[in-house]
């Protein structure tokens, strides 16, 4: 009910009006980067799982046992995570890693100058991360600089930065069946070091606040991220408040 009437978004947008007042205004630029958000495993058929993905809900699904049908998330979606693997002995590199995940997935934009988060959106796992740079990139930064990772560098979102007066400063992808051009690795290595901040972010609230969705459906998933965004912000605050009164 709270997501549907918006009043996360408002609590949320609220507290940023506070950051403005005290003077965090969003400045140097954002940074744009995506987690995926673990939940609970479902265990179903064949037959289930292609329901699911025509878009059937869990009462559609198990119209005869309405028990199982509340503890069925038919939002959430399987999707694979990539791990750089160790290079062999003799240090050739080897194929990434492939790990199956189940959960939704949380993009957001963050203050290059302070870490805040400003905006952020809760979709399924499987959702393809370059597709939500549109929703997360805020207007409010008096820098025009966009960070991101390649998987969000395309020809729509290029033009769409462009006409929005944005720089991009996304990594550039390797040319396929090529080297990477040595220029393009020390301009993708300098812009790795600013988005990697983004990483501290996902870090804290999956360590530190043991982030992971335990509701069901997006709308509860999207409260839950939501409210770790916003106490992620918080304790972001103190971290600012206190270092300014240390100083």
């Amino acid at each position: 009910k709270l997501t549907e009437a918006g009043a996360l978004e408002t609590l949320f947008a609220a507290f940023d009006g506070e950051l403005k007042e005290r003077g965090y205004l969003a400045m140097g630029g954002q940074i744009v980067d995506a987690t995926l958000v673990a939940a609970p495993k479902q265990r179903n058929n064949q037959a289930e799982k292609e329901a699911i993905k025509a878009g059937k809900n869990a009462g559609e699904i198990w119209p005869d046992e309405p028990a199982k049908a509340a503890q069925k998330d038919t939002d959430a979606r399987w999707t694979l995570k990539f791990a750089k693997a160790r290079p062999t002995p003799d240090g050739k590199p080897q194929a990434d890693i492939a790990i199956p995940s189940f959960g939704y997935k949380s993009s957001i934009s963050i203050c290059r100058r302070f870490g805040f988060i400003r905006k952020g959106k809760v979709t399924d796992g499987a959702r393809f991360d370059g597709r939500m740079l549109r929703d997360v990139v805020t207007n409010d930064n008096t820098a025009s600089d966009v960070w991101a990772d390649t998987a969000y560098r395309s020809q729509a979102n290029e033009r769409w930065l462009r006409r929005n007066g944005k720089v991009s400063r996304i990594h550039r992808k390797k040319p396929r069946g090529k080297p990477m051009p040595e220029r393009t690795a020390k301009a993708n290595a300098a812009k790795s070091k600013v988005r990697a901040r983004v990483e501290h972010v996902f870090a804290h609230q999956k360590d530190k606040m043991r982030l992971f969705i335990r509701t069901i459906g997006i709308k509860r998933a999207e409260a839950k991220v939501t409210l770790a965004n916003l106490a992620y912000n918080m304790h972001r605050l103190v971290f600012h408040e206190r270092r300014a009164t240390m100083g």
